[in-house]
């Protein structure tokens, strides 16, 4: 009898070990896979370029302001004079992207801003692209051998009369009835 319970308990030990190998090969082949799991891009806010910033003007009514930025991400009940623009965006292979900026009025006029400094769409544009950049084109230009090698073109007098049908006068149907 004590040797059946010895012999059960040593089982039940083999097992676990070999459960325990189990678990850390599966995670690591799994962590080693961790690269080819699909993370989606997350874009958070209202992207703000360097050319709205610039179109702004001090004084500006805040329809105006919204107009050129956009709804705010954040419009406080206790700072009614302030609205924040914030942005983020989270991509696969690449940094995170933040940036904020904040707009302030005194008498519903726009008085000032601050914030982070921002790219122009063009750059930020450029920051998104992942194509790779283009091989080197061949230059598109043919010298007079090669076009030596094609048949020349008929060349027409000016004024000459074609051997065409003469042309019928076109009409066509009135646009509304008449009544």
């Amino acid at each position: 009898m004590l040797e059946s319970c010895r012999n059960a308990f040593q089982s039940l030990r083999q097992q676990r070990h070999l459960m325990a190998v189990v678990c850390v090969t599966a995670s690591l082949g799994l962590g080693a896979c961790s690269n080819l799991i699909y993370r989606p891009e997350v874009v958070q806010g209202n992207f703000v370029s360097r050319e709205q910033v610039q179109a702004l003007r001090a004084g500006m009514p805040r329809q105006a302001v919204r107009d050129i930025l956009g709804t705010p991400l954040v419009s406080d009940v206790f700072h009614a004079d302030r609205w924040d623009y914030a942005f983020s965006i989270r991509r696969q292979g690449s940094e995170p992207q933040q940036r904020r900026i904040s707009v302030f009025f005194k008498n519903d006029t726009l008085d000032r801003i601050e914030g982070d400094p921002l790219p122009t769409e063009a750059e930020f544009a450029a920051s998104l692209d992942r194509r790779r950049s283009p091989t080197v084109m061949p230059e598109l230009k043919a010298t007079e051998a090669d076009l030596a090698k094609f048949p020349a073109k008929p060349a027409f007098a000016v004024g000459a009369v074609s051997d065409a049908a003469p042309a019928v006068p076109v009409t066509y149907p009135p646009l509304e009835s008449a009544r």
